[in-house]
């Protein structure tokens, strides 16, 4: 049983005229004990089928016998249940992100303008979005849609539902928006006057690439910086993500790599040998070598690395169009690295030197017109990059997206995955990639800005509102 009056203030008082002392006052808990449920299950049938007539004999449905519903109850400290409310995935088979609230309900006598029912939405929008949903929803009677609107609930429609009118109302859930506001919402200001645009040569057109093509040269430069938290917390994985993440910029640019750089700060060498096994031992692993470096002690830990590659044609970020599909292309094979569970998908130490290498022929064979490798801001994040470098909107169909079934929906639109490349196409792509790997078209480009989803009954919900990092088309 999880209480959940951490997440909401959940306070009530006992029913009848008199005030009650604070130890009587009501809780909201989520609970899994038959004894509640079963009072949960009696209050409904007292309100929806004897009192209102919405049902002839019991409400009872294939949501109460979903193991994955989750019901959460207001009861007072002698275990007396004043009302209730149930979540539960909206879709059957897998769990999409799309979560539906139902069947609330407060007894006749606790109506007493002390908010349970409020408290009961409130913490239903709290523990929907703690376990991971992306969408959130209910088909509210419509004397009831004024609390919900001002709940901050939004009205999308209006239908009959038993016989009598509901309001089709949704939660506004921002996970994704945050996170693109965390992680890329200030780049476009940070980096106008140090950047600016190109005016010609190898790197004209690729503006907020994963790497940076060598004018005069076919040489890809990329580089990245592993949070200083990761370095002191993990530092042989900071040095293995710090070859990963580098060597997968030049991948989605369809490069070949030729080398790494690195840059290390270590408190001492005991403490930097911990950082450079950990690259050494990727180095190995995808074959490419260190070509040489800087370090130095004495200093908070830190790491970047710099990763050189070659090609004649590097593909942008930038060049998705309007009309063109969306692929995700993605290794779905190992899991989520210990200590970092819902953020970092580890599929890359289990794989070996050929299949890492393998990698590299991704883009090329794919031959997309416009390519990114999903990063710090997560698929949407990303996706909205390559859709904003294109000068368009972008349309994920949320059903289509590949999933590794270790992973929730809303973790792995989030996470930093082991390998996972976003590209438009004009076409479908007829493509020889690595038996290893799971490719789908998953969405479209169209005009305007932003991310939407796309769910099963067709609704959009908008992920991303506009611009991700404000650096404009390519």
């Amino acid at each position: 049983m999880r209480d959940l009056t951490t997440d909401v203030v959940l306070v009530g008082r006992r029913l009848g005229q008199q005030p009650v002392p604070s130890s009587e006052s009501w809780v909201i808990v989520e609970t899994g004990d038959p004894g509640s449920i079963s009072a949960y299950q009696r209050l409904r049938r007292e309100v929806f089928v004897h009192e209102q007539g919405l049902f002839e004999i019991s409400d009872l449905d294939d949501v109460d016998r979903d193991e994955r519903t989750r019901v959460l109850v207001a009861r007072l400290p002698d275990g007396t249940v004043l009302g209730g409310v149930r979540l539960h995935p909206a879709t059957e088979g897998r769990d999409l992100g799309w979560w539906r609230g139902s069947r609330l309900v407060v007894a006749p006598a606790a109506r007493n303008g002390r908010g349970l029912g409020a408290g009961l939405v409130r913490a239903a929008c709290a523990l929907a979005e703690t376990s991971g949903a992306l969408r959130f929803d209910a088909m509210v009677q419509e004397g009831n849609a004024v609390l919900f609107e001002r709940l901050g609930w939004e009205r999308r429609s209006s239908v009959t539902l038993h016989g009598h009118p509901h309001a089709v109302m949704d939660w506004p859930i921002a996970r994704l928006q945050r996170l693109a506001n965390a992680t890329k919402a200030p780049l476009g200001g940070l980096l106008a006057d140090l950047v600016g645009r190109p005016a010609g040569g190898a790197g004209a057109g690729f503006v907020g690439d994963d790497g940076a093509p060598v004018p005069g040269s076919d040489l890809v430069a990329a580089c990245d910086a592993i949070l200083p938290s990761m370095v002191e917390r993990d530092p042989e994985w900071a040095g293995w993500c710090a070859a990963l993440v580098n060597l997968n910029d030049l991948y989605a640019m369809g490069a070949t790599p030729v080398g790494l750089l690195d840059a290390v700060g270590a408190r001492d060498a005991s403490f930097a040998r911990r950082i450079l096994r950990g690259l050494s031992d990727a180095a190995r692993a995808w074959g490419v070598p260190v070509l040489g470096g800087h370090t130095q002690l004495g200093v908070p830990g830190s790491l970047s690395v710099t990763a050189l590659g070659r090609t004649d044609a590097p593909v942008p970020g930038g060049g998705g169009r309007p009309g063109q599909t969306l692929r995700l292309t993605a290794d779905l094979g190992g899991g989520w690295r210990p200590g970092y569970t819902g953020s970092q998908w580890d599929s890359s130490t289990s794989r070996s030197t050929d299949e890492l290498r393998g990698l590299a022929y991704v883009v090329p064979s794919l031959a997309p017109t416009a390519a990114k490798d999903v990063s710090m801001s997560g698929l949407v994040g990303t996706t909205g990059m390559l859709a904003e470098a294109s000068d368009c909107r972008a349309v994920l169909d949320v059903a289509d997206i590949p999933t590794p079934g270790a992973a929730t929906t809303g973790d792995w639109l989030t996470c930093f995955p082991g390998f996972a490349m976003v590209s438009a196409e004009t076409s479908p792509a007829s493509y020889d990639l690595p038996g290893f790997l799971t490719s789908r078209s998953c969405g479209q480009l169209s005009e305007g800005s932003g991310v939407g989803l796309r769910w099963p009954d067709g609704v959009v919900t908008e992920a991303i509102e506009s611009t991700v990092t404000g650096m404009g088309a390519a």
